[in-house]
């Protein structure tokens, strides 16, 4: 490896820790309908469990209310349960041959609990960001002690410090996301 395959790699994986949590804070509650809520949302269909924006249109019918419609209209109860064994505590309203959710508002107490859950998501994807600078930087230590690779100290000094400012900035990336997340659950 050369050191800037080692940094292009760390920064690829960082950017990476980043989108996961983007993902994962999408689909947190604000007590306003969106459709990330339940995207992802994994539906047994027909012993598969499957992506519910891969078996149905989902869309915003109002403010507060998400509108389902499968593709399949036989998958309409295993989509219910699905959305009802989840932890986002929605109720689906079977409506013919789609399902309503109307998204209640969200008690003080349970903002709190969504914010301290995106501030341990966002933790997790900043410990996940530190591993990949250790792995770098063992790389760069490795290159040290490599004999065919005629770098100098310097420059794999230079690698180091390059490692720990993608890092920064990465890290900088997440408390601004999870600052932006947490101001917009608690808005009332």
């Amino acid at each position: 490896m050369t050191p800037d395959s080692i940094l292009s790699d760390a920064e690829e994986r960082m950017s990476k820790a980043v989108d996961h949590l983007k993902s994962e804070l999408r689909g947190l509650r604000t007590g306003r309908a969106s459709t990330a809520l339940v995207d992802f949302l994994k539906v047994d269909y027909y012993g598969s469990p499957t992506d519910l924006k891969q078996l149905a249109s989902i869309s915003i019918a109002e403010a507060t209310q998400i509108l389902i419609k499968p593709f399949d209209v036989g998958s309409i109860n295993e989509i219910r349960k699905a959305i009802e064994t989840s932890d986002l505590g929605l109720n689906p309203q079977v409506d013919g041959k789609q399902i309503r959710i109307n998204i209640p508002s969200l008690s003080t107490e349970r903002r709190q609990q969504l914010v301290g859950h995106a501030k341990k998501v966002a933790e997790e994807s900043r410990v996940a960001a530190r591993n990949v600078r250790r792995d770098a930087n063992k790389h760069a230590d490795q290159l040290k002690k490599d004999t065919d690779a005629h770098y100098s100290e310097d420059e794999l000094e230079i690698l180091k410090k390059e490692i720990q400012e993608a890092l920064k900035k990465v890290e900088t990336e997440i408390d601004k996301l999870m600052d932006d997340k947490s101001k917009e659950i608690m808005e009332v």
